[in-house]
Protein backbone atom coordinates (compact mmCIF):
# COMPACT_ATOMS: atom_id res chain seq x y z
CA UNK A 1 0.00 0.00 0.00
CA UNK A 2 1.53 3.59 -0.65
CA UNK A 3 1.78 6.73 1.39
CA UNK A 4 -0.86 8.43 2.72
CA UNK A 5 -1.37 11.71 3.34
CA UNK A 6 -1.99 13.26 7.04
CA UNK A 7 -5.15 12.29 8.44
CA UNK A 8 -7.01 11.47 5.44
CA UNK A 9 -9.37 8.02 5.63
CA UNK A 10 -7.75 5.25 3.30
CA UNK A 11 -9.61 3.36 1.02
CA UNK A 12 -9.55 0.12 3.51
CA UNK A 13 -11.06 2.36 6.02
CA UNK A 14 -7.79 3.60 7.83
CA UNK A 15 -6.70 6.72 9.07
CA UNK A 16 -3.44 8.03 8.54
CA UNK A 17 -1.72 9.85 11.14
CA UNK A 18 0.68 13.11 10.95
CA UNK A 19 2.98 13.15 7.73
CA UNK A 20 3.38 11.02 4.90
CA UNK A 21 3.80 7.37 5.47
CA UNK A 22 3.43 3.75 4.62
CA UNK A 23 0.08 2.78 6.36
CA UNK A 24 -0.04 -0.84 7.91
CA UNK A 25 2.98 -3.29 8.73
CA UNK A 26 5.17 -5.19 6.47
CA UNK A 27 2.93 -4.10 3.47
CA UNK A 28 -0.48 -5.60 5.20
CA UNK A 29 -3.18 -5.01 7.80
CA UNK A 30 -2.82 -2.75 10.43
CA UNK A 31 -0.80 -5.88 12.90
CA UNK A 32 -0.86 -8.26 10.35
CA UNK A 33 0.36 -11.51 11.49
CA UNK A 34 3.62 -11.74 12.30
CA UNK A 35 4.32 -7.80 13.09
CA UNK A 36 3.58 -6.39 16.29
CA UNK A 37 0.66 -4.39 16.46
CA UNK A 38 2.35 -1.26 17.47
CA UNK A 39 0.16 1.48 19.04
CA UNK A 40 -3.58 1.46 17.67
CA UNK A 41 -6.66 3.61 18.25
CA UNK A 42 -9.73 1.32 17.22
CA UNK A 43 -12.77 2.73 16.33
CA UNK A 44 -16.30 1.68 14.32
CA UNK A 45 -15.75 2.62 11.06
CA UNK A 46 -19.30 3.43 9.91
CA UNK A 47 -19.71 5.85 12.50
CA UNK A 48 -19.03 8.69 10.44
CA UNK A 49 -18.47 10.70 13.73
CA UNK A 50 -16.39 7.95 15.29
CA UNK A 51 -14.00 8.66 11.92
CA UNK A 52 -14.06 12.03 11.98
CA UNK A 53 -12.91 11.66 16.32
CA UNK A 54 -10.24 9.14 15.20
CA UNK A 55 -8.69 11.29 12.29
CA UNK A 56 -8.88 14.61 14.46
CA UNK A 57 -6.44 12.96 17.18
CA UNK A 58 -4.49 11.57 14.40
CA UNK A 59 -3.75 14.72 13.13
CA UNK A 60 -2.40 15.79 16.19
CA UNK A 61 -0.01 12.30 16.16
CA UNK A 62 3.97 12.95 15.83
CA UNK A 63 5.49 12.09 12.96
CA UNK A 64 8.10 10.14 14.10
CA UNK A 65 6.66 6.41 15.00
CA UNK A 66 2.99 8.03 15.30
CA UNK A 67 0.31 5.25 16.70
CA UNK A 68 -2.29 4.10 13.82
CA UNK A 69 -6.12 4.56 13.69
CA UNK A 70 -7.97 1.69 12.39
CA UNK A 71 -11.67 0.73 12.03
CA UNK A 72 -12.37 -2.22 13.96
CA UNK A 73 -14.46 -3.77 10.74
CA UNK A 74 -10.48 -3.71 9.28
CA UNK A 75 -8.08 -5.11 12.54
CA UNK A 76 -6.71 -7.91 11.71
CA UNK A 77 -7.94 -10.99 13.51
CA UNK A 78 -4.97 -11.34 14.99
CA UNK A 79 -4.19 -8.33 16.78
CA UNK A 80 -7.75 -8.73 18.41
CA UNK A 81 -7.42 -11.78 19.62
CA UNK A 82 -3.55 -10.91 20.89
CA UNK A 83 -5.10 -8.35 23.00
CA UNK A 84 -8.30 -10.73 24.23
CA UNK A 85 -11.04 -8.86 22.67
CA UNK A 86 -14.13 -9.92 20.47
CA UNK A 87 -16.49 -8.17 17.73
CA UNK A 88 -18.60 -7.07 20.88
CA UNK A 89 -16.09 -5.51 22.38
CA UNK A 90 -15.53 -3.35 19.70
CA UNK A 91 -19.36 -2.57 18.85
CA UNK A 92 -19.18 -1.73 22.73
CA UNK A 93 -16.79 1.10 22.45
CA UNK A 94 -13.50 2.80 20.83
CA UNK A 95 -10.59 0.90 22.08
CA UNK A 96 -6.74 1.72 22.38
CA UNK A 97 -4.21 -1.31 22.14
CA UNK A 98 -0.67 -0.95 22.92
CA UNK A 99 1.53 -4.11 23.05
CA UNK A 100 -0.48 -6.44 24.79
CA UNK A 101 -2.70 -3.87 26.95
CA UNK A 102 -6.21 -2.28 25.89
CA UNK A 103 -7.99 0.35 27.00
CA UNK A 104 -11.69 0.70 26.89
CA UNK A 105 -13.86 4.31 26.17
CA UNK A 106 -13.02 7.51 27.60
CA UNK A 107 -9.61 5.57 28.46
CA UNK A 108 -9.23 4.35 25.22
CA UNK A 109 -9.19 8.28 23.59
CA UNK A 110 -7.54 9.40 26.58
CA UNK A 111 -4.21 7.35 25.50
CA UNK A 112 -5.01 8.21 22.26
CA UNK A 113 -4.57 11.70 23.36
CA UNK A 114 -1.37 11.32 25.73
CA UNK A 115 0.02 10.02 22.51
CA UNK A 116 -0.62 13.48 21.06
CA UNK A 117 1.72 16.45 20.66
CA UNK A 118 1.05 19.25 23.50
CA UNK A 119 -1.63 20.51 24.56
CA UNK A 120 -3.81 17.43 23.75
CA UNK A 121 -1.07 14.88 25.53
CA UNK A 122 -1.51 16.93 28.55
CA UNK A 123 -5.27 16.93 28.34
CA UNK A 124 -5.01 13.12 27.78
CA UNK A 125 -3.19 12.76 30.60
CA UNK A 126 -5.60 14.89 32.99
CA UNK A 127 -8.62 12.73 31.27
CA UNK A 128 -6.25 9.76 32.99
CA UNK A 129 -5.95 11.11 36.64
CA UNK A 130 -8.83 11.62 39.48
CA UNK A 131 -11.16 13.43 39.41
CA UNK A 132 -11.27 14.07 35.33
CA UNK A 133 -11.60 9.97 35.27
CA UNK A 134 -14.08 9.37 37.35
CA UNK A 135 -16.23 11.32 34.90
CA UNK A 136 -14.60 10.91 31.53
CA UNK A 137 -16.71 7.72 31.11
CA UNK A 138 -19.86 9.22 32.08
CA UNK A 139 -19.45 11.67 28.81
CA UNK A 140 -17.99 9.10 26.69
CA UNK A 141 -20.94 6.84 27.34
CA UNK A 142 -23.08 9.89 26.53
CA UNK A 143 -21.31 10.80 23.51
CA UNK A 144 -21.38 7.57 22.54
CA UNK A 145 -25.28 7.05 22.79
CA UNK A 146 -26.24 10.71 20.97
CA UNK A 147 -22.97 10.57 18.40
CA UNK A 148 -25.53 9.96 15.45
CA UNK A 149 -26.80 13.67 16.33
CA UNK A 150 -22.86 15.04 16.22
CA UNK A 151 -21.45 16.53 13.39
CA UNK A 152 -20.25 13.81 10.89
CA UNK A 153 -22.61 11.90 12.38
CA UNK A 154 -24.89 9.26 10.53
CA UNK A 155 -27.92 6.68 10.45
CA UNK A 156 -25.12 4.10 10.94
CA UNK A 157 -23.89 5.94 13.86
CA UNK A 158 -27.44 4.93 16.20
CA UNK A 159 -25.77 2.19 18.87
Amino acid sequence: MGPTLRGRRQADGRVAGVGVRAVGREGGEAGAAGAPPGRLLVYDGDCGFCTWSAAWIARRWPVERPPEAVPWQRLAPEVAARAGLTRSDFERAAWWIEGASSEEGSRAVASALVAARRPWSSVGRALLAPPLSWLAPTGYRVVARYRHRLPGGTPACRT
